[in-house]
C-alpha cells in the first residue's frame, strides 16, 4: 500500500475482519482537498519566502474541504464493516489549495480553470521560485501517491473523489485582494444574496455532455440521500472539466469513480466560514448510509 507522507497526504487503510492482509483495496476515497487545519496552512506558510496577502488565512478556511476527511473515513468504515471481506484506502492530500491545489492541472490555462467554474492551480501570490519548486515538488508526490492507489484499485474496484463546499457560489477573484474582497461577500447583508448551492452535488457531467457515473450509482445515491431528506443535484454548480485532475481519474475509468461536493454547513457544526470548523459526528453520519449504497452499486 502507499505511504504516509509528513506535510503531503495521509494514507489510512481500512481492512474488513476477514480481509485477507495484502488484499488490494477494493475503494480509494481521495480527498484531494484534504487540509483543512489551520496547522496545515500555518506550518506551510511559514516556510514560504513570496509576500502572501495579509489575512491570507481568511481565504484558507473559506476555501478548504471542511467536512470531507470525516466523510471520506466514515465512507471506508461502513463499506468494510458492511463487507467484511472487502478493503478501502483512504487519501487525504495535506497540502493546502491555498497554495497549490493538488486537484488541478498545473499545465492549464487560466482560461481553462475558468471554463472549468475552479479556482486555479498554483496561486497567483506565489510568486518567489524556490516557493513554487517547493510546491511543485509535494504536488508531484501527492499525485504519484494517487496513482499508485488507484493502479492498486483498479480495475476491479472504485474511486470516490469527496469534496465539500461552501453554501452559496460566491464569486470572487483570486486575486492579491481575495480576503477584502471575500470579507465584504460573507457581510451579513450581502452573504444572502448569492446563489444557494444543492446540499450534494455529483460533479460527473464533462461538457460535452457525457456524465461518467453509472445511472444505478446515481440513483442508489439519490434515494439513500432522500431517505434522511437531502437532494441532490448533477453537475448543477460545476462540470466534470479537463482542468481537473479529477476529470482524468474519470475519463481512465469511465463507470468507476464517484466525484461528489457536500455542503458545508449540512457537516459544520456550527459552520463559520472564517476559522477551523468543528465537523459534527452525527451530521456526518447523515450522508454515510447513502454513500455507502452509492459504493455498493458501483457492483
Amino acid at each position: 500500500m502507499p505511504s504516509s507522507i509528513p506535510g503531503v497526504v495521509d494514507v489510512v487503510v481500512f481492512r474488513g475482519a476477514r480481509a485477507a492482509a495484502d488484499a488490494a483495496p477494493d475503494l480509494l476515497v481521495e480527498v484531494p482537498h484534504g487540509a483543512t487545519r489551520s496547522e496545515d496552512f500555518t506550518a506551510l506558510a511559514a516556510q514560504l519566502q513570496s509576500p502572501l496577502p495579509e489575512g491570507l488565512a481568511d481565504f484558507f478556511h473559506v476555501n478548504t474541504d471542511v467536512g470531507a476527511p470525516e466523510l471520506a473515513e466514515a465512507l471506508a468504515a461502513r463499506v468494510v464493516a458492511d463487507d467484511p471481506t472487502r478493503t478501502a484506502l483512504v487519501l487525504r492530500c495535506r497540502v493546502p489549495r491555498t497554495f497549490i491545489d493538488c486537484n488541478r492541472r498545473i499545465d492549464a490555462a487560466p482560461s481553462d480553470f475558468k471554463a472549468g467554474r475552479v479556482t486555479p492551480g498554483l496561486m497567483p501570490w506565489i510568486t518567489h521560485p524556490d516557493d513554487r519548486a517547493l510546491l511543485l515538488e509535494r504536488y508531484d508526490r501527492y499525485v504519484a501517491c494517487v496513482r499508485d492507489a488507484v493502479a492498486r484499485t483498479m480495475p476491479r474496484g472504485a474511486m470516490v473523489m469527496m469534496h465539500s463546499y461552501a453554501p452559496r457560489s460566491v464569486d470572487v477573484e483570486v486575486d492579491a485582494d481575495i480576503v477584502k474582497n471575500l470579507r465584504r461577500a460573507y457581510l451579513p447583508e450581502v452573504e444572502p444574496t448569492w446563489p444557494l448551492r444543492p446540499e450534494v452535488d455529483v460533479i460527473a457531467r464533462a461538457l460535452d455532455g457525457r456524465v461518467f457515473v453509472p445511472e444505478a450509482v446515481l440513483t442508489a445515491l439519490r434515494v439513500g440521500l432522500a431517505q434522511v431528506g437531502v437532494t441532490m443535484a448533477l453537475s448543477a454548480t460545476y462540470p466534470m472539466h479537463p482542468s481537473t485532475l479529477a476529470y482524468a481519474h474519470a475519463e481512465a475509468w469511465p463507470g468507476r469513480t464517484l466525484c461528489v461536493e457536500v455542503r458545508r454547513d449540512l457537516v459544520a457544526d456550527p459552520f463559520d466560514p472564517f476559522v477551523e470548523m468543528t465537523i459534527g459526528a452525527t451530521k456526518v453520519a447523515r450522508f454515510t448510509d447513502a454513500l455507502a449504497a452509492a459504493v455498493r452499486a458501483f457492483g
